[in-house]
């Protein structure tokens, strides 16, 4: 008897933690909810606005107007139409993707270099934009 006695035991502690684990799964739960109106105020200041200056319509001159078109736009366009540019003709380095290797459209562009940096590519794209 002592033994079945012993065996009742052990099942009444686990019984007993039970209740007292749940409890522990509650609490975070409540703290997610209060999270997330918190998240929420944050996504709104996420969302900023462009910076006028950045979006102010810049000409690029002929060499470079030879691959992004002669019209006025602002620097972001210029920038993605010369991304679509290298992408089409696949100029863009197929074991290092941040260098461009340059056509002959582009090798003006970018003063006589056969290949450049994509971070290069903006400076010297730079020099074919006036305000």
């Amino acid at each position: 008897m002592a033994k079945k006695a012993t065996k009742a035991k052990p099942a009444a502690k686990k019984a007993a933690k039970a209740p007292a684990a749940k409890k522990a799964v509650k609490a975070p739960a409540a703290k997610k909810a209060v999270k997330a109106p918190a998240a929420k105020k944050a996504a709104k200041k996420a969302k900023r606005k462009p910076n006028p200056a950045l979006m102010k319509p810049v000409q690029p001159d002929a060499i470079l107007g030879a691959v992004v078109g002669n019209k006025p736009a602002p620097r972001g366009q210029i920038t993605k139409k010369l991304w679509d540019y290298i992408k089409k003709n696949g100029l863009q380095d197929s074991k290092n993707k941040r260098n461009i290797n340059a056509d002959d459209a582009l090798k003006a562009v970018f003063g006589g270099k056969k290949q450049v940096s994509m971070f290069e590519m903006t400076k010297l794209v730079s020099n074919h934009i006036s305000a």
